[in-house]
């Protein structure tokens, strides 16, 4: 398959969330290296790709991997501004914030909502319960320490 028809594929299944002006914000929002945009999209590519090759959900995997961190704060900032206990901290906290997001702005399917709740596991106890989580969860390790 040529290079656009993969990009053309990918941003099929993106283009709600990737146009929303509430995904658009996450340009300010630093995440490591790169914005929270770019990670969110590196991550969705990546995990989309895996999914297609197993002919897994394609769209749910997309959605979810743009979606995982839809906290819409800057938790650099955040962080600096009160000390909490540690299962209070944004590392225990975005994902279900990040849903709570989600599911206000768009129609998730419980995919989705698995995929987006469950990324941070082990700190969130609860194991993903779809192949695609898992996939997002280690593809969203693999790019953060990258």
């Amino acid at each position: 398959m040529p290079m656009s028809e993969k990009y053309d594929r990918f941003f099929a299944l993106a283009e709600d969330i990737l146009h929303h002006p509430s995904f658009q914000r996450q340009r300010t929002y630093r995440h490591h290296t790169a914005s929270l945009f770019e990670h969110s999209i590196l991550v969705a590519y990546r995990a989309q790709r895996i999914a297609k090759r197993f002919s897994l959900d394609e769209k749910s995997i997309v959605r979810g991997a743009l979606l995982h961190d839809f906290f819409l704060y800057d938790w650099h900032v955040e962080g600096r501004k009160v000390r909490k206990p540690l299962f209070k901290k944004h590392g225990f906290t975005h994902a279900k914030r990040a849903l709570d997001n989600a599911t206000f702005y768009f129609d998730l399917n419980s995919r989705e909502q698995d995929i987006i709740l469950k990324h941070m596991f082990p700190l969130n106890w609860k194991p993903p319960r779809y192949l695609e989580s898992w996939i997002v969860n280690l593809v969203d390790s693999v790019v953060t320490i990258k």
